[in-house]
């Protein structure tokens, strides 16, 4: 355990360093993932070798061998469907959500590579339109859908994704007019912990991060310092490395709009959140932490990848590729998706 810890904290070292020379940077290194058609939203990295990707026409890809291979593991029947976040224990067991009004949003899962899948929920309200989901341990996990009847509505598993529930919404506080989440990256409903989970929103007056201590039946509300007023700003991504210290990230998805005020951080669970120093230059729509850093982490979204080694106090660019989402391993498995099949992972 030692040597591996080693191990890994000399590669943070490297992958964080200030370069000297721009060949020294982290680059995401682009795998082939056989599909050119494909916007994978949803991903799920288990380790440096193995990691799921979620996307448009009902797609679903998985490797093992580090990117150099994909296996279609694709729900059968499922081509109609968009694919929006997928959570993955191993390389066997994975959930994946896909989104829409009324029964388009559906949760399958798998025990065996993606060989076959069950829909364990499909949504009847056409109220309702789930946007993200996320797991606290192998058994519980929730998914989040866009306000009906003037809240955010929760749905609930205890069984690691094989039945859920609508939880009750008495501990929600009400909505803002026209608030919702985006189902952009996976990353607008997160977890940190056995309890904790935090929801990220946009498209009303305020951009908001919603937290929960007790698995999503009671609530809090914080503003967040990022664009909104406009359904096409808000908070679009969130990360915790604990149960304290968060991330968010958003602005306006629109190309041709700016995102002066791209990222805040917090320290108090969410409580308050304080606009970065220097924020990413552009909209981004996926954040995650490297493992064993308090400080380092990756901002992702159509325009380029940020870093940040100040916990999110300032962020730089490190790379201008498309990318929407984003999520790192305990062995330092880095990897990023988004549109035209692109899925990469991180190499120094």
């Amino acid at each position: 355990m030692a040597l591996a810890g080693a191990v890994c904290a000399a590669a943070l070292a490297a992958l964080t360093a200030v370069p000297a020379q721009a060949h020294q940077r982290p680059q995401w290194d682009v795998k082939n993932t056989g599909v050119s058609d494909v916007r994978f939203r949803g991903l799920a990295a288990v380790s440096r070798h193995t990691a799921w990707a979620a996307g448009t026409g009902g797609t679903v890809l998985r490797t093992t061998d580090g990117g150099d291979t994909w296996r279609d593991v694709s729900p059968p029947g499922a081509g109609e469907l968009e694919f929006r976040d997928i959570e993955a224990f191993d390389a066997r067991r994975a959930v994946a959500l896909s989104i829409g009004e009324g029964e388009a949003s559906r949760v399958y899962r798998t025990d065996d590579g993606g060989a076959t899948w069950t829909e364990s929920f499909r949504n009847t309200d056409a109220r309702a339109f789930y946007d993200c989901l996320t797991f606290f341990d192998r058994r519980h996990g929730l998914a989040m859908s866009d306000p009906v009847d003037g809240k955010f509505r929760i749905l609930s598993t205890s069984d690691g994704g094989r039945s859920w529930k609508v939880l009750p919404d008495a501990g929600m506080p009400a909505a803002q007019p026209g608030e919702a989440g985006f189902a952009a990256s996976g990353q607008c409903l997160v977890s940190a912990g056995p309890r904790d989970v935090w929801l990220a929103t946009g498209g009303a007056a305020h951009a908001r991060v919603l937290h929960s201590a007790d698995r999503g039946l009671t609530w809090t509300a914080a503003d967040a310092p990022i664009p909104a007023g406009d359904p096409a700003r808000g908070v679009f991504a969130l990360a915790f490395r604990d149960r304290a210290h968060g991330l968010a990230v958003g602005g306006d998805y629109r190309p041709e709009q700016a995102s002066p005020r791209a990222a805040a951080r917090t320290a108090d669970a969410g409580r308050t959140w304080r606009p970065a120093d220097r924020p990413p230059p552009a909209y981004r729509s996926g954040v995650a932490w490297l493992p064993h850093s308090r400080t380092a982490a990756f901002a992702v979204g159509p325009a380029g990848t940020d870093l940040t080694t100040d916990g999110g106090r300032t962020w730089r660019t490190v790379d201008t590729g498309s990318y929407d989402t984003v999520d790192c391993t305990p062995d330092l498995g880095c990897w990023a998706a988004g549109e035209q099949g692109r899925v990469a992972r991180l190499e120094r």
